[in-house]
C-alpha cells in the first residue's frame, strides 16, 4: 500500500508543480504521470540496484526521454514535462538533513550527507544531459539530411 501511496503523491505533487508552470488540459495529466512514472521506476529499481545514484540516473534518463517524446507529441516545450517529472526525484530529505547537520555544527555528518546529496543531484543532471545531448544530435542529423535532400533535388 505504501508504494501505491508514494506513486500517487508523486503524481499529485507533479501536477501541483505543473499548475505553477501553467501546464493546462491533457498536458497536466501527462506531466503528472511523468512524475508518477519516474518515482515508480526509482522504487522498482530498489530491489535490483543498491546505489541510489544509479537509480536516480536511470530514472532521470527515463523521465527525460518521456518529456522529450511528449513535447513532440503535444508540440510543447520539453520543460513542460521535464520539470514536473523530476519533482519526485528532488532529494529534498537529503538536502534538509545536510542543512540540519550544518546548523547543529555536526560537520562529520554534514560532509557525509552533503556528499550524498551532491551525488544524487549529479546523477539527475547527468541523465538530463545525456538524453538532451542525444536528442540534439538526432535533430541536427535529421535537419542536415533534409537540407541536403532538398539541395540535391
Amino acid at each position: 500500500m505504501t508504494i501505491f501511496l508514494q506513486i500517487l503523491t508523486a503524481f499529485l505533487g507533479s501536477i501541483g508543480f505543473s499548475i505553477l508552470f501553467n501546464v493546462r488540459g491533457s498536458k497536466l495529466f501527462i506531466a503528472g504521470l511523468g512524475g508518477a512514472l519516474s518515482w515508480g521506476l526509482y522504487l522498482a529499481l530498489g530491489p535490483v540496484l543498491s546505489s541510489d545514484s544509479i537509480k536516480y540516473f536511470i530514472a532521470s534518463l527515463f523521465v527525460t526521454i518521456y518529456a522529450e517524446a511528449f513535447a513532440r507529441i503535444k508540440k510543447s516545450p520539453t520543460t513542460s514535462f521535464l520539470v514536473p517529472g523530476f519533482i519526485p526525484l528532488i532529494p529534498g530529505g537529503a538536502l534538509y538533513n545536510t542543512m540540519k547537520y550544518a546548523l547543529h555544527n555536526d560537520w562529520s555528518l554534514f560532509a557525509d550527507k552533503a556528499s550524498y546529496t551532491v551525488q544524487l543531484a549529479l546523477a539527475i543532471a547527468a541523465g538530463i544531459v545525456a538524453i538532451s545531448s542525444f536528442m540534439r544530435m538526432v535533430n541536427a542529423t535529421i535537419h542536415y539530411i533534409n537540407l541536403h535532400k532538398h539541395k540535391n533535388t
